[in-house]
């Protein structure tokens, strides 16, 4: 099981936020976020926010540290990118 995270460079609500993914399943994201106590509406169509102050947990809990791009690649390669602005199927 591998997730991933992205570097705390994205504005919003007064604070800088990261993305979670999994390459492999929604489920395997909902698992480790579910562990790590981030709730079920920090997930957005195919990834987790997570707040700048919790980074460093999730990189402890077991999150590979990669690149922004590296997210959205990791996410096409494994067909569970959903972009904004297109009809989602609902997440497992």
């Amino acid at each position: 099981m591998t997730v991933y995270i992205d570097p705390p460079a994205w504005p919003g609500h007064g604070r800088m936020w990261s993305h979670l993914v999994s390459d492999v399943s929604f489920a395997e994201l909902h698992a480790f976020a579910a562990r790590l106590g981030v709730p079920r509406r920090a997930f957005e169509r195919d990834h987790y926010d997570i707040p700048e102050h919790r980074y460093a947990d999730a990189v402890r809990a077991g999150a590979v540290r990669v690149g922004s791009r590296e997210v959205v690649r990791l996410l096409r390669a494994a067909g569970l990118r959903r972009p904004k602005g297109r009809a989602q199927p609902r997440s497992s």
